[in-house]
């Protein structure tokens, strides 16, 4: 291999992300989420409504848990907790990005309106503050320094309810959301683990508890102490494509390639079914490399086929426009088809992170194919990138 095709490689390493990035589920509300119970002091009969919106909210499926709160706040206009639940919605903890700047404005509003309501108990009103926290001084605080503030409220709020499942759920999850990439000793990982591990034996139809200890588990070192999770998260919530999907980061990292295919055929047709192109497509590009590790080519080939025959996409919405720009690339680099590889053409409008696997696949075929002073402009651009 070159000097020129090693610096390729370095830069950019092409496998499926661990984070779920940021396509909001559009579709009508799944009804098979697992089992929560959030107490709150609203009226009786907003507790099961509110308990299915944080269900929703365990599987990421955000626009499905927005609808959920705001008919709460509809049946009992002095409920603050319907509040924060709605301005959850908008915070993304382990999406790319975990704020839109499109819907800060609305959080914030319905953050003061949930802190303006004086009916809730204390640990609601720590539960409030402690979002608050992340919404607070948006425009000037980096959103890194307001995340940090966030999982300090919240580790707060579970040494304090120490036998409250949600507060102990929603911690681990903000220590997920802040682990650093640079990490490779994975303390935040280990941490949330260490916190989820009991409570997924005394709550084992809860989904986030698989959920997160999947995040949490979803590395090298930790992946096969992940497999317990991925086996039983989509049966907890077989109605939210995200659950259906997500064991399969695990499978990825075990290559267990036949379970990954499973779980991504189905994740893949609950999500076209219920209108959820990001989360279609984002099964679909792990089956592409599913497909591809099995040498299952002509499968990967007709993914393929069923990406360029859907409608224009929206290259900048990450998940959008990651997996549309991964799954071309891996079915070339992969199989060593590197004309194929040169020809990639960046999508236009698609966040830079997404611009570089794009770049990276170019130059990579540019120099393999024999055209290395092509290929060190892709290089330039990656430095650039």
């Amino acid at each position: 291999m070159s000097h020129l095709s090693r610096i390729l490689l370095t830069l950019l390493f092409i496998f499926p992300p661990s984070l779920d990035a940021q396509e909001e589920h559009s579709h009508s509300a799944p009804q098979k989420l697992g089992k929560v119970r959030f107490q709150i002091s609203c009226l009786p009969a907003v507790q099961k409504p509110f308990d299915r919106g944080v269900a929703l909210l365990h599987s990421f499926a955000y626009t499905a848990a927005e609808e959920a709160f705001r008919g709460v706040a509809e049946l009992d206009p002095r409920c603050a907790m319907a509040h924060w639940g709605i301005a959850m919605t908008q915070f993304h903890k382990l999406w790319d990005p975990p704020l839109s700047p499109a819907t800060i404005l609305n959080a914030q509003r319905e953050i003061q309106l949930a802190q303006q309501i004086g009916e809730s108990s204390e640990r609601e009103r720590k539960f409030i503050n402690a979002l608050g926290l992340i919404y607070q001084d948006a425009g000037t605080v980096p959103y890194v320094t307001r995340a940090s503030s966030y999982q300090r409220a919240m580790s707060d709020l579970a040494a304090e309810n120490r036998k409250d499942v949600e507060a102990q759920v929603f911690y681990a999850l903000a220590l997920l959301a802040n682990a650093s990439p640079t990490d490779k000793a994975h303390v935040n990982q280990k941490q949330a683990a260490d916190l989820l591990e009991p409570l997924y034996r005394a709550y084992p139809q809860h989904p986030g508890i698989p959920h997160y200890l999947i995040h949490a588990y979803d590395n090298a070192e930790l992946a096969p102490r992940g497999l317990p999770a991925a086996r039983i998260y989509s049966k907890i919530a077989p109605s939210a494509p995200h659950a259906l999907h997500m064991p399969s980061h695990i499978f990825t990292r075990l290559g267990l390639w036949a379970d990954s295919i499973a779980s991504n055929l189905a994740a893949r047709d609950a999500a076209h079914q219920q209108g959820d192109t990001g989360e279609e497509l984002h099964a679909m590009d792990y089956l592409v490399y599913a497909y591809l590790q099995s040498g299952r080519d002509t499968d990967a080939a007709q993914v393929i086929q069923l990406l360029r025959n859907m409608p224009k996409l929206d290259a900048g919405d990450f998940k959008v426009g990651y997996a549309f720009t991964a799954m071309p690339v891996r079915y070339a680099v992969e199989r060593s088809q590197w004309a194929d590889a040169a020809n990639i053409v960046p999508p236009a409008g698609a966040p830079l992170h997404v611009v570089a696997i794009a770049v990276w696949a170019r130059g990579l075929g540019l120099v393999r194919s024999g055209h290395p002073s092509e290929a060190r402009t892709e290089t330039d651009k990656l430095r650039q990138i």
